[in-house]
């Protein structure tokens, strides 16, 4: 009669495992459906959301008018620098022997060159900086200001030249 008892009981086990099996399966193919078709929305939505490009500058001359300088003859090479200036900071007077352009990340900016021509930056904006032309920056502003900076120099050659040398 046990044996009879057990033999009832493991069959009983054995097809409870099986019905675990029978129910996992489905299951686990549905999790997989739904998983499978949310990655394709999510792919589906990053292939149809729109690839916006806004311009933010296109121009031949600095941002105080002046014609910017022909490139220097050489190996090109390009400099960018993240530059954060602290709240108040005042940068020393300096010129650009070559090209250069940025985007102020955060903060504002103000640009001033020896002579009195004068730019305000707020974040977002761009800015085609002066060449050979000795200016300086501060920040006027209660936040540290970001700014990226790219240069287009040659090998060697200083993107920055502080007025002392």
């Amino acid at each position: 009669m046990r044996s009879r008892v057990a033999g009832q009981v493991n069959r009983l086990s054995r097809l409870r495992g099986n019905s675990m099996t029978r129910e996992t399966v489905p299951i686990f193919a549905v999790l997989s459906v739904i998983v499978l078709i949310q990655f394709s929305c999510a792919t589906e939505r990053a292939d149809n959301a729109s690839i916006a490009v806004k311009e933010l500058v296109r121009t031949s001359k600095s941002w105080d008018g002046k014609l910017l300088a022909p490139y220097p003859q050489g190996q090109p090479e390009i400099t960018i620098r993240r530059i954060s200036i602290p709240a108040g900071a005042r940068l020393e007077t300096h010129s650009h022997p070559v090209i250069n352009a940025g985007v102020l990340m955060s903060g504002q900016l103000t640009v001033e060159t020896t002579d009195g021509k004068v730019l305000h930056l707020k974040a977002g904006d761009p800015i085609v900086e002066v060449v050979n032309t000795l200016h300086y920056g501060i920040n006027e502003g209660t936040v540290p200001a970001e700014i990226v900076v790219f240069y287009a120099g040659t090998v060697g050659q200083a993107v920055t030249v502080s007025k002392q040398g």
